[in-house]
């Protein structure tokens, strides 16, 4: 059932035409994202659908009593609200809608024939019902928690940083659940704790939503409906962003060779995302599998939990294994490193090689200390124990305040400083404008002062001039925050190309699993853990742990409690003990095994020579032995630790 309707509508600002005769739909339980280039209209559009911007030419129709709410860039909060206040701002109707439900509830119980309470009473059912709203308080709790507000809950909610308010308004507008929830980069400013609760949430609660996002595995995820705005106008396309990416391909085959450059910026883009997310969903398959069966056996057997548990975890020490290149130039040498921020301790001995070709993204949740263990790798803070040892080397550093750009500058003034109209990109000499073009900006911007650009332009300005800089190791500070999706795949393209180091720290998990070759891990105990999993995997893999280790508790509290002395019978055999010694070697040499035949099954003059239906005879045959000897280890391992205890 369609909700707002827009038809041909037309929207110019003085001379710029931003939309022409575009018609645009919002139906209930859509999930619509706009996207597109910054500056070509996205936040028009969603602010022609909120009702706030009215619109030159074209028709805005609604549903009548239609509830439109909108997160604000910079929302605003009644002045002496505390953060809790804040969060529960708007749902006034909400709690008398319960109290009267509850009054009512009781009249009928002595009146039940009463045809104008029943009305009542079911209108009120209908209205709570859509709102969700029947365990409100708990859902406030909730939220506060997830969003990390806790801490802040009785603070005067002006006294916290931009980031922070837009929680608390993100927190206030879910718990009010409109008929259309309209989000501007909702997962700015959240870690990716945050994303995800908020993916399920909007999600489980079947909201109709519009939003705007560079985010591309949460539009996968949470979108029905991709609307790309581009040369004043609207085109649709189904599904989220991996469908979008398949749709487009197809609609770019029509058009004039022009266009070759968008094509194969998004053939790259849709094969990687086809070869990066889809192969690792079919490879974690049989692991999925064997998990929702244990899932249900493990509710009454908590050693099946502790087997699971076993394996996922040897799967990540899989990983996690060093794989660094001891012949590259070592730029960083980190040992026992300490950091505190004020009073709060963020991260203690840290031991690390930073190499010449490391790629590597630092992640983990708001405020444990990602920024702060940049600044002590630049020299900016010192830290609080151990040493950091720098090699002789050039740094390029992005940060978010985008302190390299000076306001009162054009954009000729910040790329030629000494005159001219030449710039120097890693040793080719190029026109200003023929460099500024592959970061999307018209001629016309080259007079521009820095000052009056967008936030954006400014972030795509920061990151060209930084690519011109001679440099050994780039070091960004969430670089994708205020860039649209074609900037984020320049950016993705120039670090892919950049021959040196490259240390970011970022929220965006497409973009950590495109870039990063290697994870700085921050955990709760203060420790940093290396990896070199995908970050997506990594925390489906941490997901999977924290609910086998729920689970194990649940079930542990639900068995009788029952002291049973220890058999002393039970130990190893001779034989499990020489097999605990053989195993090991074995498991391992079987993957080397593995990854040969792998190998030569992506070679061509490899598997002609042995042939491929006998190549994918063996390599069958070597996977179910090496299912079998870890089988055999775990089993082995877990009889071990039954006797420890």
């Amino acid at each position: 059932m369609a909700l707002i309707d827009l038809l041909n509508i037309s929207k110019h600002y003085e001379a710029q035409k931003i939309l022409i005769d575009v018609n645009f739909h919002v139906d209930e339980g859509e999930r619509i994202v706009i996207i597109g280039k910054n500056g070509s209209g996205k936040s028009t559009l969603m602010k022609i659908v909120n009702g706030t911007l009215e619109q030159d030419g074209g028709e805005r129709i609604c549903r009548q009593n239609l509830e439109v709410k909108m997160l604000s860039q910079k929302p605003e909060f009644k002045e002496g609200d505390t953060v809790r206040e804040a969060v529960e701002a708007g749902l006034d109707e909400l709690n008398r809608a319960k109290k009267r439900y509850d009054e009512l509830s009781l009249l009928l119980a002595d009146d039940f024939d009463n045809k104008l309470l029943i009305d009542e009473h079911e209108r009120l059912s209908r209205y709570i019902e859509h709102h969700n709203a029947w365990n409100l308080d708990d859902k406030i709790e909730r939220i506060i928690q997830h969003f990390d507000l806790v801490q802040y809950e009785d603070k005067p909610v002006i006294m916290l940083s931009g980031g922070e308010q837009r929680r608390v308004a993100l927190a206030s507008l879910l718990l009010q659940k409109p008929d259309i929830l309209l989000l501007d980069e909702p997962t700015n400013h959240l870690d990716v704790y945050m994303v995800e609760f908020l993916e399920e949430l909007l999600l489980k609660e079947k909201f109709t939503l519009v939003f705007i996002s560079h985010d591309r595995y949460f539009i996968d995820r949470v979108a029905t409906k991709c609307v790309e705005v581009e040369d004043c106008s609207i085109r649709e396309y189904s599904g989220g962003y991996s469908s979008y990416l398949t749709q487009k391909e197809e609609y770019m085959r029509t058009l004039e060779k022009q266009h070759e450059t968008l094509l194969t910026i998004l053939k790259r883009e849709n094969e990687w995302f086809s070869r990066g997310v889809k192969a690792r969903l079919k490879r974690n398959e049989g692991r999925k599998e064997r998990l929702m069966s244990l899932r249900e056996d493990a509710k009454t057997n908590p050693s099946k939990i502790k087997k699971m548990t076993l394996e996922l975890e040897r799967e990540a020490k899989h990983f996690n294994r060093d794989k660094s290149v001891n012949k590259q130039k070592m730029l960083f040498e980190v040992e026992n490193l300490g950091l505190t921020l004020g009073d709060k301790e963020l991260l203690k001995n840290f031991t690390t090689r930073i190499l010449q070709k490391d790629v590597i993204a630092i992640v983990g949740p708001n405020g444990s200390g990602k920024s702060t263990l940049l600044k002590a790798l630049l020299g900016r803070i010192q830290p609080t124990s151990g040493t950091i040892k720098r090699g002789e080397f050039k740094i390029g550093y992005f940060d978010q305040h985008r302190e390299m750009l000076d306001d009162d500058k054009n954009l000729i003034e910040t790329f030629c400083p000494h005159g001219g109209d030449r710039v120097s990109v890693r040793g080719r000499d190029m026109h200003v404008y023929g460099y500024l073009k592959n970061f999307l900006f018209p001629r016309e911007f080259l007079d521009k002062k820095i000052g009056i650009l967008s936030g954006g332009e400014k972030n795509r300005i920061a990151l060209a001039l930084l690519f011109t800089k001679n440099v050994d190791i780039l070091i960004l500070d969430e670089p994708t925050n205020d860039l649209d999706i074609p900037t984020i795949n320049i950016l993705e393209e120039q670090l892919t190309n950049f021959s040196g180091a490259v240390i970011i720290v970022s929220h965006d998990r497409y973009f950590v699993d495109k870039i990063a070759k290697k994870l700085f891990i921050f955990k709760e105990d203060k420790h940093i853990e290396e990896s070199y999993q995908n970050y997506s995997e990594y925390l489906e893999l941490e997901k999977e742990l924290k609910e086998l280790s729920d689970m194990e508790k649940e079930s542990q509290k639900a068995e009788p409690k029952i002291k049973e002395s220890k058999p002393k019978e039970l130990k190893l055999t001779f034989k499990e003990k020489i097999a605990l010694e053989k195993l090991p070697l074995e498991i391992e040499e079987l993957e080397a095994k593995l990854e040969e035949k792998n190998s030569c099954l992506a070679n061509p003059a490899c598997y002609e020579k042995i042939g491929i239906m006998q190549l994918a005879r063996e390599l069958e045959e070597l996977e179910k032995l090496y299912e079998q000897k870890v089988e055999e280890l775990l089993t082995i391992q877990l009889k071990e630790e039954e006797i420890n205890k």
